[in-house]
């Protein structure tokens, strides 16, 4: 990822060190939203400009974007938004049965759906996914290449991010015959946006509304905004350069 960066960039990966690890299942996804507010919080008291939220279902995105004031990227959003670039109409292959009517509501939410030809699953977990990630490139670019001959997409998303780290691995390790589809990377379109905002933030051209959708609390109401504030307060966590 960090090749695909200018040199001047610094990417640093965090983990959440507190919280459920699942975020398949909505009600434990709600626990893992809150820590990921506290790591916006965080990353912008750690003068950061920009954060991305490493996880397709973008979770807690419109409330991070509302709670600080640097660039918070949601992969799913960026990379639908850019999908159009690559080809007219695209499909997604996400990871499992669980996520494919997460990310269709999401699409509905991002105004992306329109050229969206299907949502379907590869069929993999996490907990299995990290124990034979070639595998899951194989699987991934067997449903990939079926789907754009069936749908009549003409690009694939790998809408997981899991999913696209062990695709992009195996190919950077050698899989040549897994190259060659047109596949959009969730991971690298996300930080590359990220880069962008980056830039226009420290331009003074990151110009977020701030009247409706993304208004803060404290331009509403101050003191609810105080008493609330402390539930967001960073933690610790485990951070690879």
């Amino acid at each position: 990822m960090s090749s695909s960066l200018r040199e001047s960039t610094q990417l640093d990966v965090w983990h959440l060190a507190e919280g459920p690890r699942n975020l398949d299942y909505y009600a434990p996804k709600q626990v893992v939203q809150v820590e990921i507010l506290r790591a916006a919080k965080a990353a912008e008291e750690a003068g950061y400009d920009a954060l991305v939220i490493g996880c397709l279902y973008d979770p807690a995105l419109t409330e991070a974007r509302e709670l600080v004031s640097i660039p918070v990227v949601g992969p799913l959003e960026a990379s639908t938004s850019l999908a159009r670039m690559f080809g007219h109409r695209y499909a997604i292959v996400t990871d499992h049965h669980k996520a494919v009517p997460e990310i269709e509501d999401r699409l509905r939410i991002y105004g992306t759906d329109a050229n969206c030809r299907n949502v379907e699953a590869v069929g993999w977990f996490v907990e299995e996914m990290i124990k034979d990630t070639e595998a899951v490139a194989v699987d991934t670019h067997a449903r990939a290449k079926e789907a754009l001959a069936r749908t009549g997409a003409e690009t694939i998303l790998i809408g997981c991010t899991i999913v696209s780290a062990c695709y992009e691995l195996a190919v950077q390790q050698g899989r040549a015959d897994l190259a060659g589809l047109p596949i959009i990377n969730p991971n690298l379109v996300a930080v590359k946006t990220a880069e962008m905002f980056a830039d226009m933030h420290r331009a003074g051209q990151y110009r977020v509304a701030r009247s409706a959708y993304y208004q803060n609390l404290a331009d509403h109401d101050p003191a609810e905004a105080a008493a609330v504030a402390p539930y967001f307060q960073p933690r610790i966590l485990e951070r690879t350069p």
